[in-house]
């Protein structure tokens, strides 16, 4: 599978894909240090920055199976001002299919918060999702938090998939065969309880209850990579319900309440340690800032949900082959 990203950030997409054997071809990011991160890490795969100058990149010899990307989200997002579509950066999401429109890669993975849904009363959502089946693209959409996939923290996102002229393809990255045939897997029996803890695979959000799910309290013991909590290094536990994502989260270790790192950062995100701790304006990597590092981590995708994205998708791909 060769694909494209853009608004790449430090590429969550590309960490979680390259044990598949996926293949990117080109990167869009205009921020400075994700793009040097982008560098340090992909010095062989270009990355063309502004995205709105796609038309510029001469894309003939970058045919792609799959157009990957979470546009800002700023404008759609709770907090923010909620201009919607009518803010510069809303409008990247337009520009998104534009370019899907003119490249016409099988597959579309699109994220943004899940402000996007009531967006100028769901009119913006509305106006990508029209867009998208305009341009030949069936779609699923659906609301992913990252603390299921192996995580410890709440981060719920809008994942929009589309698969061009086919919307069942689609229906089965995100969703269970059960729940496409029409019937959905049953759920919990009367007095069962939901375990407040991480799982790494599916199922996902069988509960159907929403509060219980949102507000686990998430063991620290253990996160992605192997790593385990050392009280020197990193806080035991993290109760992720009260913080909306990675940087405004707080760790608490012998009643002392202390900012996580940028290495604890990259770890709720499901990145490997130090990702971001690179050589920056002129500074070895030991001297690296902590604010960009904490800025490229809230902005980014989570890991683990990607790599479920990229396996549903994959095992799609697979069966249709195989008839």
């Amino acid at each position: 599978m060769k694909y494209g990203s853009v608004c790449s950030g430090v590429e969550a997409a590309t960490v979680a894909w390259h044990d598949l054997g996926w293949e990117p071809q080109f990167f869009s990011e205009f921020d400075a240090f994700p793009s040097a991160v982008l560098n340090h890490h992909y010095p062989d795969v270009p990355n063309f920055g502004d995205m709105t100058k796609y038309k510029e990149w001469n894309l003939n010899e970058k045919s792609i199976d799959l157009l990957v990307g979470g546009t800002p989200c700023q404008s759609f997002s709770i907090s923010g001002l909620r201009k919607g579509l009518g803010d510069e950066r809303g409008n990247l999401m337009l520009e998104y299919l534009r370019m899907a429109d003119e490249l016409k890669p099988k597959w579309i993975v699109w994220e943004n918060v899940v402000g996007v849904l009531s967006s100028n009363g769901g009119r913006d959502f509305g106006t990508f999702l029209t867009a998208l089946g305009k341009i030949g693209y069936g779609f699923a959409y659906r609301v992913l938090d990252a603390q299921y996939f192996g995580v410890p923290q709440r981060r719920r996102r809008v994942f929009v998939v589309g698969c061009l002229g086919d919307w069942r393809s689609a229906g089965k990255v995100l969703f269970e065969s059960e729940s496409l045939s029409g019937n959905p897997p049953p759920s919990r029996k009367k007095g069962e309880r939901v375990a407040p803890t991480v799982t790494t695979g599916p199922p996902y959000a069988r509960t159907g209850n929403d509060r219980v799910e949102t507000e686990a309290y998430v063991t620290f013991a253990r996160v992605g990579h192997g790593h385990y909590s050392d009280k020197n290094d990193i806080a035991s536990t993290v109760r992720a319900r009260d913080y909306k994502d990675a940087t405004d989260l707080v760790t608490q270790y012998d009643m002392k309440v202390r900012r996580l790192t940028p290495k604890e950062c990259e770890r709720l995100q499901g990145f490997p340690d130090d990702w971001t701790k690179i050589e920056w304006r002129g500074k070895k990597p030991e001297l690296c800032p902590d604010a960009p590092r904490y800025k490229a981590m809230g902005n980014s995708m989570a890991v683990p949900v990607m790599r479920w994205i990229g396996q549903q998708i994959k095992q799609v791909e697979e069966e249709e082959k195989n008839g």
